[in-house]
C-alpha cells in the first residue's frame, strides 16, 4: 500500500526552513504541510500565507494547510490565493463547515476537515461528499513533539469504515506523534497520509528521516 509523508514545518527550524524544505523533498515527501495557530482556538501561534507564499517559490510539493484557527473563513482564500493546495479547517471552529468546504473548493483548492481527539468520526458524517481530506488530530492540537494519543488508531479505523462508501474516497490523514513506532499500525488501521514534524525535523538528517518514515510504515 502506498500511504503519503506530509513533513510539517510546525517543527522545522525556521533559519533554514528553504534548505529543510528541500531535504525532504529529496528524501520522497509528498506533501508538505503548513499548521497555522492563531492564539485562539489553540494555544499557539504560527504563521500565515506570507509563509506559505515563499514556502511555494522553494518548493513543488502540495502546501497541505491546516487551520487551527477561530473564524477559518476570514483566511482561506488568502491561503489559496499564496499557494496552498489544500486547506483543512476544524470542525469545531467552522459553525457552518459545508459552506467552508463548498468555498474551498470552488477557490480551487483541496477541502480537508480536521477532529480534535475528544471529537467523534460520526460527527463529520453529513459533510461526507463534500471534503476531500480528513485530518484525525492524534494530539491535541497546539504543539509540536506531543504524545501519540493510543486511541487514534481506533479513529481511524471507524473513519475508513465511515468513508468506505464516499463518492470520492477522501484521504484519512493522522497529524501528531507519529514515527517509526507507530506509523505501520496507522497505515494498516487506514490513514493514507502521516504528518510528522518532530520525527523528521527533529532529526539530523530530514532527508533520510523522511525516507525512514516511509519505510517504516511498509510503504511503497
Amino acid at each position: 500500500m502506498s500511504v503519503k509523508i506530509a513533513p510539517s514545518i510546525l517543527s522545522a527550524d525556521f533559519a533554514r526552513l528553504g534548505e529543510q524544505v528541500r531535504a525532504v523533498e529529496s528524501g520522497g515527501a509528498d506533501w508538505i504541510h503548513v499548521d497555522v495557530m492563531d492564539g485562539h482556538f489553540v494555544p499557539n501561534l504560527t504563521m500565515g500565507p506570507v509563509v506559505v507564499e515563499g514556502l511555494k517559490r522553494a518548493t513543488s510539493l502540495p502546501l497541505d494547510v491546516h487551520l487551527m484557527i477561530a473564524e477559518p473563513d476570514r483566511y482561506i482564500e488568502a491561503f489559496i490565493r499564496k499557494g496552498a493546495a489544500s486547506v483543512t479547517v476544524h470542525l469545531e471552529a467552522t459553525p457552518h463547515l459545508h459552506r467552508t468546504l463548498t468555498e474551498i473548493r470552488r477557490l480551487g483548492a483541496k477541502a480537508g476537515v480536521a477532529i480534535n481527539p475528544s471529537t467523534p468520526v460520526e460527527a463529520i458524517r453529513d459533510v461526507i461528499g463534500v471534503f476531500d481530506i480528513l485530518l484525525v488530530m492524534s494530539v491535541n492540537p497546539g504543539f509540536s513533539a506531543q504524545t501519540f494519543i493510543p486511541h487514534s488508531i481506533d479513529k481511524v479505523r471507524a473513519a475508513q469504515a465511515l468513508l468506505a462508501g464516499a463518492p470520492n474516497r477522501p484521504e484519512i490523514e493522522l497529524d501528531g506523534g507519529v514515527g517509526a513506532d507507530n506509523a505501520a499500525d496507522l497505515v494498516r488501521a487506514g490513514a493514507t497520509v502521516l504528518v510528522a514534524g518532530n520525527s523528521i525535523f527533529g532529526q539530523p538528517d530530514p532527508g533520510a528521516a523522511t525516507r525512514a518514515l516511509r519505510q517504516a510504515a511498509g510503504s511503497r
